[in-house]
């Protein structure tokens, strides 16, 4: 079998727990028996980001800017008791805000439909593509604990001399803090992404915020997508008859649930991680969820799986014992990246085989042959394989279909 020729390399962002073994898996039977592909492999193991003080997680972010195409595992994001049982240094931040922060661009989540997986809201026959923007707000906020009575304050302090000071809040007691920023030049790109976005789907976008509440942050967000809509969208919007418009984030929330689908979100960055969890489980799993970070002129792309490294699954299987865990958004993760690889080189034949193993993961759910999650969610009758049974399924259809068979 003659294997799919790649002149220019993939950035790999390796894993953590069970997503990690499904990783390794992936690539070493789906991918490299029949790509030639260089990888440039970094480790974002916890234990790895801990060793090198999290510069493993900027290099890797610095590496796909270069290349223009990084695929990446599912990773821990440490909270107290993971700083505990892996005796870090420090709560490191989520790899993915880096990651994020460094590349800039909008995250957008669509759901992968298989016929015979159920949804949680029937009326959902069209996909919601969540655009979530990928900078700033909680992902890069300073927050602390306040340890006293006191008094805080926020300053801004202009290389011009200006200067702006606001208090906060008179603590009468302990308590916590936060604080968050965005940028203009990113809410803008945020934008155009999310527009460029539906224009090539041809969807309507709508933007959601709570610039009620947020008058200032939220309303610089709906001000500056309106005008990006009105100087650089609005004439191809038109000819191409959708619309954009702002709302509300309750009112959208609301509505998405009565609405049929077929449309972006463009969602801020934690109403993003929210939302795009929302559809996925209201289309039938996490585990069906394409997650793509893309840059406003389309040209650098980060692929990853859209869930998290299942953690209880991995317990099971350090005990030796058999589980069945969906490895689809992982795949998914591959597929979405070497298309994007593809495009940047012209390379039909890369494009093809990446278009070959998201027919064939879809095929082979609707054959009948799914992980533990999916039969659940079909009925007390369906069978169900492990985790590696699933996956060589997989293979085995995979290398049908690419041969012709």
């Amino acid at each position: 079998m003659k294997k799919v020729k790649v002149e220019n390399p993939v950035v790999e962002l390796d894993g953590d727990e069970m997503t990690r073994i499904i990783w390794h898996y992936i690539r070493d039977k789906l991918i490299h028996p029949h790509v030639d592909l260089k990888l440039e492999y970094y480790d974002l193991s916890i234990e790895n980001r801990d060793a090198t003080s999290d510069q493993v997680t900027v290099d890797a972010a610095n590496a796909i800017k270069r290349h223009g195409v990084g695929v990446k595992c599912a990773t821990i994001t440490p909270d107290e008791a993971r700083v505990e049982e892996f005796k870090l240094k420090q709560m490191w931040k989520s790899p993915n805000g880096t990651i994020r922060n460094i590349l800039g661009g909008v995250i957008f989540r669509e759901p992968i439909i298989c016929q015979n997986v159920p949804r949680l809201v029937p009326g959902w026959t069209r996909p919601i593509v969540i655009g979530r923007h990928a900078f700033g707000d909680q992902y890069a906020a300073t927050d602390f604990k306040i340890p006293s009575k006191g008094r805080l304050t926020i300053k801004f302090e202009g290389d011009d001399g200006t200067v702006i000071e606001r208090k906060i809040y008179d603590y009468p007691g302990p308590g916590v803090s936060l604080s968050m920023y965005n940028l203009d030049d990113s809410i803008r790109d945020f934008a155009r992404a999310s527009m460029n976005y539906g224009l090539a789907r041809k969807y309507p976008v709508y933007l959601s915020t709570k610039n009620t509440i947020l008058k200032a942050y939220d309303g610089r967000f709906k001000d500056l997508f309106q005008d990006v809509y009105e100087r650089e969208f609005k004439p191809a919007f038109s000819e191409a008859g959708i619309t954009y418009e702002h709302r509300l984030i309750d009112d959208m929330v609301a509505s998405s649930l009565k609405w049929s689908g077929g449309y972006v979100w463009a969602c801020k960055n934690y109403d993003g991680d929210v939302q795009s969890d929302t559809v996925a489980q209201g289309f039938g799993s996490l585990g069906l969820m394409t997650s793509v970070l893309m840059s406003p002129d389309g040209n650098t792309v980060e692929a990853e799986a859209a869930h998290g490294t299942v953690t209880r699954h991995f317990r099971e299987h350090q005990k030796g014992k058999e589980t069945s865990t969906n490895s689809i958004a992982s795949i998914f993760a591959w597929t979405r990246g070497l298309a994007h690889r593809a495009k940047l080189d012209a390379n039909e034949d890369l494009a093809q085989f990446a278009e070959a193993l998201e027919v064939t993961c879809v095929a082979t759910v609707e054959a009948g042959y799914m992980t533990k999650d999916l039969a659940l969610l079909i009925g007390a009758d369906q069978r169900w394989l492990s985790t590696t049974g699933f996956l060589d399924k997989i293979d085995e259809n995979l290398r049908a279909r690419v041969s012709g068979g």
